[in-house]
């Protein structure tokens, strides 16, 4: 990511995650919506040409995110 585009947020405190594909423009948006003690943060990820390709998307970044509330494997 380059430095003038916003970062997603941390999911390391985060008590859940969720990943929404919505039509915006003739085009599919992914979203991650981040469910912390004190809030929820929603950040848009990217655009895709197809449905597909999103859902996609959106179940690699879900998948990824999880694995950052769960921690090390080893402990």
């Amino acid at each position: 990511m380059t430095d003038d585009q916003p970062h997603p947020p941390d999911t390391a405190d985060a008590e859940s995650v969720e990943t929404v594909v919505t039509p915006e423009r003739g085009r599919w948006v992914v979203e991650l919506i981040v469910v912390f003690a004190d809030g929820v943060v929603r950040h848009r990820i990217d655009t895709h040409a197809t449905k597909a390709r999103a859902e996609i998307s959106a179940k690699l970044i879900k998948s990824a995110a999880e694995r950052d509330l769960r921690g090390p494997l080893n402990g």
